[in-house]
């Protein structure tokens, strides 16, 4: 099944609903700040664990204790569900991390 680059309005919506992402360079965005290194890289080893079983994978950045990540469907030519459904477990984990 093809994966569908999401509407104007349907990504505008989607902002809405993920407070701490932005759009940047057509990509949803994120950068995060954590305690120290070991708590950015385990951040980031939960992220790439959901990644892996949804089959979509950040662009991302770290730099010991901030985490930059850009999420984009190469495939749809821009922002789709996948990437939306990603951002908001991305959300889930930080939350659990960051309180």
């Amino acid at each position: 099944m093809a994966v569908e680059k999401l509407s104007e309005g349907q990504l505008k919506a989607a902002l809405e609903d993920l407070s701490n992402w932005e759009l940047k360079d057509e990509k949803l965005h994120r950068e995060l700040k954590f305690k120290n290194f070991v708590q950015a890289w385990g951040f980031m080893t939960q992220v790439a664990m959901e990644a892996e079983k949804a089959d979509h994978h950040p662009e991302w950045c770290n730099v010991y204790s901030r985490v930059t990540i850009d999420l984009t469907t190469h495939e749809a030519d821009g922002i789709s569900q996948k990437d939306v459904a990603l951002a908001k477990k991305i959300d889930q984990i930080a939350a659990t991390l960051l309180g």
